[in-house]
């Protein structure tokens, strides 16, 4: 790959968690971030940490063509954002017996959607350009499908399989593509399970920032961490089907339980 600056970044979802962080991450290094998030009041907090260089802007991904205007707005307005950074995403469980199109619906818009949306708006720019980083959040959840979050799982594995898509179309325009893929790390969706489930080797969030940050900056294909949830997934996904099935229906009872109780009140 071509050696690609990093002055302009925007990162969806930065209101909270691995997103707030990422953007401090960024500022850190003198770089320029558009914070993207629904809740204002939380991103100009963020703002005021920055030093200067956080731009806050209300943005809801589920709302993709609105999305999709408003980065290309936001590119003209800047003379090109070098960077995307697509993190938004929700988590919610959705078991088989109780899920309503309506959870599945909200997931499926933002993690699947309003992803893709966040990521596709301005590439033919950047090919234009000849310069350009999109970098996704997906997880380790898309390796496998996992009993009570099959809107989440089968949304990062969308993720996932969509960035390795545009990594062979993008090969050699200068364009970069970067598919994130953690295990547990400390945010909001993981604190709805937070000493009520089974969550062993939880990464804080700076240090989960400071990995994806230095992934980006290396032009990384690819990152999944920490090797502890990954290397599991990725064994587990190797199992026969016919064996995975009662294996993981009696393995995630407890995690099922909860999800139902989650659930519920969703």
């Amino acid at each position: 790959m071509g050696k690609h600056t990093y002055e302009k970044v925007l990162i969806t979802g930065a209101s909270s968690g691995i997103g707030r962080e990422m953007a401090l991450w960024w500022t850190r290094r003198g770089v320029r971030v558009w914070a993207a998030a629904r809740r204002q009041h939380m991103l100009d907090d963020l703002a005021k940490e920055g030093g200067g260089l956080i731009t806050p802007i209300t943005l809801d991904v589920s709302k993709h063509h609105a999305t999709v205007e408003h980065l290309q707005r936001l590119d003209d307005e800047v003379g090109g954002l070098d960077t995307i950074i697509a993190n938004a995403g929700v988590g919610d469980p959705t078991p088989a017996h109780m899920a309503t199109w309506a959870m599945v619906e909200r997931q499926l818009s933002v993690n699947v959607m309003g992803t893709a949306a966040t990521l596709t708006a301005l590439l033919p720019r950047m090919v234009e350009r000849k310069r350009g980083h999109v970098v996704a959040i997906s997880s380790v959840a898309g390796y496998v499908g996992l009993g009570a979050y099959s809107a989440y799982s089968g949304s990062k594995s969308f993720v996932t399989k969509f960035m390795q898509s545009l990594r062979v179309d993008l090969y050699g325009t200068g364009v970069r593509v970067t598919c994130i893929e953690p295990g547990f790390v400390k945010s909001e969706m993981q604190a709805k399970l937070d000493g009520k489930a089974p969550m062993p080797f939880v990464v804080p969030t700076d240090r989960a920032a400071d990995a994806i940050g230095r992934a980006v900056l290396r032009g990384a294909r690819t990152l999944a961490f920490p090797m502890v949830h990954s290397v599991p997934a990725r064994l587990i996904a190797a199992v026969p089907q016919f064996l995975f099935e009662p294996l993981a229906q009696r393995s995630s009872r407890p995690q099922r339980l909860l999800a139902d109780e989650i659930a519920a009140k969703v």
